[in-house]
């Protein structure tokens, strides 16, 4: 540790920092096309409807058995095929994290609608409110603030899955590390900075969850 170069790490940080912007964004776009989609695969798994129920099902459990970095590949060389043209390394893997994180959440959101009280959507419907505007006024607000906290949790795991995208080439915050490591040779100072940086953000990630858990107690 005597050559230990914290000069190194200083002069990284504009290039750490492009490289943290594209692993920040990946996770933001994936996020919410994940719980755009994860809410409309939660509707139908809740529909009447046996063939809506039968499909989102199949879609969750399909997903969730797959490891997320096979899912990557497959959009990475399907998506281009399906359109006949190239899309590009970013919206293949953003692609593949919406549709992948979509079957967590469509099981987040199914087990957080359920924990509305029976009651709360009779009154819904004594007020004459109609399935969607019941939803949209009653079952989801309340689902979504019992959520938050694993919302989070989720999010969080996926800040960190991001790091894959080293596999289609692109040039995230690990890789931005990676590149100056071998370039420098300064492996240790890299990479330790690397594990500081996602120990940091995750830490305050979590400690924010437990401050929205001491707000919204479970049961509230």
């Amino acid at each position: 540790m005597s050559d230990f170069d914290f000069g190194i790490i200083v002069k990284s940080i504009p290039f750490l920092l492009e490289g943290m912007g594209l692993t920040l964004l990946l996770t933001v776009f994936a996020i919410i096309g994940g719980l755009l989609l994860g809410t409309i695969l939660a509707l139908c798994r809740l529909s009447p409807f046996k063939l809506l129920s039968f499909l989102a099902g199949s879609y969750v459990n399909f997903f969730r058995s797959m490891p997320l970095i096979l899912v990557i590949f497959w959009f990475y060389f399907l998506v281009p095929f399906l359109l006949g043209r190239p899309v590009g390394g970013f919206y293949s893997v953003l692609i593949a994290f919406i549709m992948f994180e979509a079957a967590y959440y469509c099981e987040i959101m199914r087990a957080g609608i359920q924990s509305v009280r029976t009651g709360q959507v009779y009154a819904g419907q004594a007020l004459g409110l109609t399935y969607q505007q019941n939803m949209r006024y009653v079952v989801l607000p309340q689902a979504f603030r019992a959520m938050v906290p694993i919302l989070l949790t989720q999010a969080i795991i996926l800040f960190q899955d991001t790091s894959l995208v080293y596999v289609v080439g692109l040039r995230d915050f690990l890789v931005a590390a990676d590149i100056i490591a071998n370039r420098d040779n300064r492996l240790m100072e890299m990479f330790l900075t690397v594990a500081v940086v996602y120990f940091v953000l995750c830490l305050a990630g979590q400690a924010g969850i437990r401050k929205l858990q001491e707000k919204y107690p479970t049961g509230q």
